[in-house]
């Protein structure tokens, strides 16, 4: 259903139903897992999670686990921070 290198690759589902009595399937989105970061990047104007992540990463769909290791729940999160951790490629 999912990539296996997204955060929800290996999150949970339930069936529920919806006010008309449509069965859906949800998923049960995982928390944040909080690896330390290795290092930290000073934000510049223009700086994109997903370009970071390609730098620090290599990989452009792992704008989240920058997120994770900066206790974000979403990348806007970070907009106003002056340093922003970078986890370890592969964490």
């Amino acid at each position: 259903m999912f990539p296996s290198a997204s955060r929800y690759h290996t999150a949970a589902t339930y069936q529920a139903v919806l006010p008309g009595g449509a069965v859906v399937t949800a998923l049960v989105v995982p928390g944040p897992r909080s690896p330390a970061p290795i290092g930290y990047h000073p934000r510049a104007v223009g700086d994109r999670l997903d370009l970071l992540a390609v730098r620090y990463l290599n990989d452009p769909t792992g704008f989240w686990r920058i997120c994770d290791a900066n206790n974000a729940p979403v990348a806007g999160a970070l907009e106003a921070r002056a340093l922003i951790g970078i986890p370890a490629v592969g964490s």
